[in-house]
């Protein structure tokens, strides 16, 4: 009785020092992330700013087209020499001045080399500048192209007084978290260490490696390739329907994090196709078997994590899962190994 009553004392005694590790490593991965987080607390602005490259470089892009649009007018709408007012639809830029919306100027329909053609009647003072008469308007417009002025109608918006301190803190976390992610995942190996076999231990390095690599893989398609398709697809919805963007910070921020964390958790595929191979419940025979079934799963997330609803950015997102999957089916043939029995499993961890 008392031999029983020991076992179950020094099962508690088990149980509990493993609860006791366990609030051990907890405490030192947030303290890591609480520091992380101070640290990029001071840099979230430029961290921000990094991150709206992206759909800023869109913006930029669009306005670009609607300036080249704004040119697309037809002369022949006054006769030769007859004089009228043309009108700005898109703002444009003029020797470094921005021209806004609606801005008019005399025009007279001159005739070169056998075509009509819009001039300037008189002399056009643009600021400190004047821009001779005779000037054809689609050379004021062509030159505007490339002057496009990087104004606040690219930038993002703040809908509340607190919104940017809000917004500075929501990425000061996310950053602080990612910093502090090689001390969290050393918390989580010292404490499953000691439960694992020797030979099981010597797939932990590979499989940390495997996952940081394909996660940092995904987040720079996400950022470089994914996203920016997404925004010019979205954005030309709005411009093509007559309407001004003024995007939300916070929601653009929730938007391309949403995005980047999917992506990066989609890149894992070669690193769960390894681990599932090293331990014998996947083969490449079962891989090829079932490829069809992958392509269907993968159009479905790739529809899931889409922010659009058009097939071009469907295919931009399944594309390099599909990559991915028969990449998989070589690191499976190379690495996998046949599932063990259990008593094998255990001569293995009593002799190695």
């Amino acid at each position: 009785m008392s031999t029983e009553n020991e076992e179950q004392e020094g099962l508690q005694m088990s149980f509990l020092d493993h609860l006791e590790e366990l609030r051990k490593r907890l405490i030192y991965s947030v303290v890591s992330i609480g520091v992380a987080f101070v640290v990029c607390l001071s840099a979230s602005g430029y961290i921000f700013r990094f991150l709206a490259i992206p759909v800023e470089k869109q913006i930029l892009a669009l306005r670009q087209m609607q300036q080249a649009a704004n040119g697309s007018i037809d002369p022949r709408q006054l006769k030769e020499g007859e004089v009228g007012q043309y009108f700005f639809a898109q703002e444009t830029v003029v020797n470094g001045v921005k021209i806004p919306l609606g801005t008019t100027v005399r025009v007279k329909s001159v005739r070169k080399d056998n075509q009509l053609e819009l001039v300037l009647e008189s002399q056009w003072f643009v600021g400190k500048n004047v821009i001779p008469a005779e000037t054809p308007i689609s050379k004021i417009l062509k030159e505007g192209e490339s002057q496009i002025i990087f104004d606040e109608n690219n930038h993002l918006v703040i809908g509340t007084v607190g919104g940017a301190f809000a917004l500075y803190m929501h990425i000061a976390l996310y950053a602080g978290i990612a910093l502090a992610i090689p001390l969290i995942l050393h918390q989580v190996w010292a404490f499953i260490a000691p439960g694992l076999y020797k030979h099981e231990k010597r797939y932990v390095v590979p499989l940390m490696t495997m996952t940081s690599v394909f996660f940092i893989f995904g987040g720079v398609f996400a950022y470089t390739v994914a996203f920016p398709a997404a925004c010019s697809y979205l954005l030309g919805l709005q411009v093509e329907g007559g309407f001004r963007s003024l995007i939300n910070a916070e929601d653009y921020f929730d938007l391309i994090i949403m995005i980047i964390i999917g992506l990066g958790i989609v890149f894992q595929i070669p690193t769960i196709s390894y681990l599932l191979a090293r331990i014998g419940l996947l083969t490449p025979r079962m891989m090829w078997k079932f490829w069809r079934h992958a392509v269907v799963l993968i159009a479905i997330i790739s529809a899931v994590l889409t922010p659009t609803t058009d097939a071009f950015n469907m295919i931009v997102f399944a594309t390099p899962m599909l990559i991915l999957y028969f990449m998989s089916i070589g690191i499976v043939w190379f690495f996998g190994k046949k599932r063990r029995r259990e008593q094998e499993v255990t001569t293995l961890a009593t002799t190695k």
